[in-house]
C-alpha cells in the first residue's frame, strides 16, 4: 500500500476520480480525453490535464498516453480514497456504524502481553467480549488517511473495560470495538476487538487488536504486511 500524497490531491482531484470510477476505471483501464473530461468538469483542458497528473503523481491512477487520448485506471489507493469519501457521506446520511482502516503490521513493545493477562482485565474480557484473549496484541501502524478517519470511532458505542486496582497500583479503564481483520490476500478474522486506553491522544497512528488467538499465526502475518481493519459498533 503506497502512501497517498494527500498534499497534491484535494476535492477537485477526487471529483475527477469519481467520474473515472463511474465510467468504469475502478474495474480496469478506460479511454479518456482531456477535452471530454474538461467538458464534464466545466473546466479548461489544461485544468483537466493537471488534475489527472496530480492523481497519477499521488498514485491514485495509472495512465498511458496514446495518439487519440489516454488509458486511465484507478489504482488500489485510488479506490481507497473514494471509499473514504463514501464512508464520510454515509456517516452524514446514515450515521456511523463502521469504520474502515488501513495499515501495516508492526512489532510492539511487549506491554500488551503483560496488561491483557492481568486478572482484573481478563475477567472483564471474558464477560464482555465473550472470550479470553491471547496474551498479546496485533500492532498495526495506520496510514495517514486512516489516522484521520479513526476519530469517527468516537461516535460509536464501545465495549467498556473498567479500571481496577490491586495492592500495588491502579489500572486505568480501556475501550474495545468489535473488529474484523483482513489480509492483503483476502483472508479474514472476525472475532477480534480493537483495544485502547479510554482517554488518550498519543500515538493515533498505532492500533492494537486482541483476539482469542495469536493473529500473526491465525492469519500468517509478518511485519510490514498490509491489513484492513473493519471496526464496527456492537
Amino acid at each position: 500500500m503506497s502512501e497517498i500524497a494527500s498534499f497534491a490531491v484535494g476535492h477537485d482531484e477526487l471529483a475527477v476520480a469519481k467520474l473515472l470510477a463511474l465510467d468504469g476505471a475502478i474495474d480496469g483501464e478506460i479511454k479518456v480525453s482531456c477535452a471530454g473530461l474538461a467538458d464534464r468538469l466545466d473546466a479548461s483542458n489544461q485544468t483537466a490535464s493537471r488534475r489527472l497528473q496530480r492523481l497519477e503523481d499521488a498514485g491514485l491512477v495509472t495512465r498511458e498516453t496514446v495518439s487519440d487520448g489516454q488509458w486511465v485506471a484507478l489504482t488500489e489507493d485510488g479506490e481507497r480514497a473514494l471509499r473514504s469519501e463514501y464512508e464520510d457521506y454515509r456517516a452524514i446520511f446514515e450515521g456511523r456504524s463502521s469504520v474502515e482502516l488501513y495499515g501495516t503490521v508492526t512489532s510492539g513493545m511487549g506491554e500488551g502481553r503483560h496488561y491483557i493477562s492481568l486478572p482484573g482485565y481478563m475477567e472483564q474480557f471474558e464477560e464482555r467480549l465473550g472470550y479470553e484473549p491471547f496474551a498479546g496484541t496485533l500492532n498495526v501502524e495506520l496510514d495517514d488517511e486512516s489516522v484521520r478517519r479513526r476519530s469517527a470511532m468516537e461516535a460509536m458505542t464501545p465495549v467498556p473495560i473498567d479500571g481496577w486496582e490491586d495492592d500495588d497500583r491502579t489500572y486505568g479503564p480501556c475501550i474495545c470495538y468489535p473488529a474484523t481483520v483482513e489480509t492483503a490476500d483476502g483472508e479474514t478474522y472476525e472475532a477480534a476487538h480493537t483495544i485502547a486506553p479510554e482517554r488518550t491522544h498519543h500515538d493515533e497512528d498505532q492500533l492494537e487488536i486482541i483476539a482469542p488467538e495469536r493473529l500473526r499465526d491465525a492469519l500468517e502475518l509478518a511485519d510490514d504486511d498490509h491489513v484492513t481493519i473493519y471496526v464496527e459498533e456492537q
